[in-house]
């Protein structure tokens, strides 16, 4: 066994590769004075807004507070349903509660692993009011279909974005398509600030300002709430900390996909199934997942040999005990289910030296061959 494994997200790496910048931007802070919705925040809404090609982004507190605070200035109200998948984080579910709805839960498609828009219709009801796809791992859910089926059927469209900054279809950014989106800055994101952070990004500014009034009390004006509104305010020092990362992050992305690339490689022809290459898309590859009939022994090989691996997740939320069978949609998520017995999370993120890209990829090497022998003896 290896103590000392390469790990599957490295936030410290991250620090260090931009550490004089960061610091500086924490002293600038420090020494403002202003530490609460201020003119870092104000700088990093507008630069984050631009790189995604969006007219408004409003920081708040968490990527759960955002996925909130969308789905609430995007009207869902106590008792509306909102569509989403079983195969993601459970704060996208939390989130839904949390405005008081229903999730009902949809299945994936298996190329994607994004939530398959055919499955939509049927799971429309007279309560439901949004439409809410989860760009998973970095992968850009299938937006353009989404879009028209929830024209068509009169729903709002709130996608979560916390795996897929950076992500696009055919040239556009995800996070743009839908009525509103949210991000996650979760120290391990593809953007994370050293604590918790999130956004909520559009083109209404309608519903951005709803969003700046429901993350401080609802006030329009100071200590006079118009709207009833809670805490979730994105800090000055996180603000900060993103705007000296944010100019990093498109090389990043690339360096994330270039190692992608080279694992893939390494399992092209095995019975290892990488993430699929859908056209016209651009992975933002927080997470390399990879599917195998025998993943938990995939996972104790490669920790033997000294990397560190993980499942994302180990249960689908409709199968975690507060969940189980009580969401609409449970007893037809079949492609849910079976990848669930198959994923498994590599080492990625952007400052993996070749060497352990090599190391990694030469361990799957291995491990085909392994399997290989195996088999012929059966």
């Amino acid at each position: 066994m290896k103590n000392n494994l390469i790990p599957v997200a490295n936030p410290l790496a991250q620090f260090n590769a931009h550490e004089t910048e960061i610091r500086n931007a924490m002293e600038r802070v420090v020494k403002s004075g202003r530490y609460i919705l201020g003119p870092e925040v104000d700088d990093f809404e507008n630069e984050f807004a631009s790189f995604l090609g969006a007219r408004f982004a409003v920081g708040v507190a968490s990527g759960t507070d955002a996925l909130l605070l969308a789905l609430k200035a995007a009207g869902v109200a106590p008792g509306d349903e909102v569509i989403t998948v079983s195969h993601s984080a459970v704060a996208t579910v939390a989130a839904i509660e949390l405005a008081g709805a229903v999730p009902v839960f949809s299945d994936i498609d298996h190329a994607t692993r994004c939530i398959n828009p055919v499955k939509i219709p049927s799971l429309v009801s007279d309560r439901t009011k949004v439409v809410l796809p989860v760009h998973i791992y970095g992968q850009p859910a299938p937006m353009p279909e989404i879009l028209a089926i929830a024209q068509r059927l009169g729903l709002k469209v709130v996608e979560d974005c916390a795996q897929a900054h950076g992500a696009e279809i055919n040239g556009r950014k995800v996070g743009t398509f839908g009525d509103a989106s949210a991000f996650s800055f979760y120290p391990t994101k593809n953007l994370g600030a050293l604590g918790d952070g999130g956004a909520v990004v559009t083109n209404s500014p309608e519903l951005a300002a709803k969003i700046r009034y429901l993350r401080e009390y609802g006030w329009q004006e100071r200590y006079v709430s118009a709207i009833p509104g809670g805490n979730s305010r994105l800090d000055e020092l996180q603000a900060a900390i993103l705007r000296a990362k944010l100019p990093h992050l498109s090389v990043d992305n690339e360096r994330r996909r270039n190692i992608a690339a080279r694992y893939a490689a390494a399992i092209k022809g095995t019975e290892l199934r990488a993430p699929s290459e859908i056209t016209g898309t651009l992975h933002a590859m927080h997470l390399f997942v990879v599917e195998s009939g025998e993943r938990d022994e995939l996972q104790q090989f490669l920790h033997e040999a000294g990397i560190g691996s993980a499942i994302h997740y180990p249960l689908a939320i409709h199968r975690q005990p507060a969940y189980r069978e009580k969401i609409r949609g449970w007893e037809d998520l079949s492609i849910t289910d079976e990848l669930y017995g198959r994923i498994l999370t590599l080492p990625l993120y952007p400052e993996m030296t070749d060497g352990e890209v090599e190391m990694v990829c030469k361990t799957l090497g291995r491990w085909t061959d392994t399997n290989k022998r195996t088999r012929s003896i059966r």
